[in-house]
């Protein structure tokens, strides 16, 4: 039996998304449903980052945020913790030449400092590899909080007014937003999560005001091309007002 090739609508091409976000959600659900180690979900994971990675590139989407690590993700099992760290040193050391061949470059956001040293370390690689690249911007969302995000920038702002070099009544969305991790790159246009829970998770809470939600059913090791062009369709389908008529 043949399988169709995934495509997007000309109305949907016309109107893509500059920055998609994905909250990769239901790596554990899949591997219970299996009857396979949590870690199992994780693995298979990595390989729908890989196709949607490709996927928004063909698409010249410039940028793609992925939530990969949460500050609360820190409580879980450390034997699992240990491993998701090996899992992510791996994929970047052995993507950078799919990634170099799509054209991709990398970022981070988040508490880069509390990644085991190894991780860093292979950040750094990866980043400086992928840093000639000018095609989509890949960022990684690891050891990230939202709260954390916005605590961290207050703490910054409040530094510039004691030391006299911002004033309070200056302080307005543009100083916050030049003091978030995200500074360098636009607000997402669209927000995925993945496995059909209603909720955002602490993911970037200042950035996604106006952003469109969409909310499939699919575990994230299901998530591939097909799943990824459907969430496009219905993005493209909306009519973002942004507070107006």
């Amino acid at each position: 039996m043949s399988v169709s090739t995934p495509h997007l609508s000309a109305p949907a091409l016309a109107s893509l998304p500059t920055h998609v976000a994905i909250i990769m959600d239901g790596n554990g659900r899949w591997a219970k449903q299996r009857h396979l180690p949590r870690i199992e979900g994780h693995r298979v994971g990595v390989e729908s980052v890989r196709a949607v990675v490709r996927a928004a590139g063909e698409l010249g989407i410039k940028y793609l945020t992925l939530y990969a690590f949460s500050v609360e993700n820190w409580t879980r099992p450390k034997d699992e913790v240990d491993m998701l760290m090996k899992y992510l040193a791996r994929y970047l050391k052995n993507e950078i030449g799919e990634l170099n061949r799509n054209n991709v470059s990398l970022e981070v956001i988040g508490q880069i400092y509390r990644l085991p040293e190894f991780v860093q370390e292979q950040l750094g690689k990866t980043r400086a590899a992928l840093a000639k690249n000018n095609g989509l911007t890949l960022i990684l969302a690891l050891s990230y909080g939202g709260r954390t995000e916005l605590v961290e920038a207050v703490r910054s702002i409040a530094t510039q007014v004691r030391a006299g070099a911002l004033e309070p009544a200056e302080i307005n969305e543009q100083v916050i937003g030049q003091h978030l991790y995200t500074r360098n790159y636009p607000d997402p246009d669209l927000l995925i999560r993945t496995s059909g829970e209603l909720r955002i998770s602490n993911f970037l809470l200042w950035q996604i005001s106006y952003a469109e939600f969409v909310v499939t059913p699919t575990l994230w090791p299901d998530f591939r091309k097909p799943q990824f062009y459907a969430a496009l369709e219905e993005y493209t389908q909306r009519h973002r007002r942004f507070g107006a008529v």
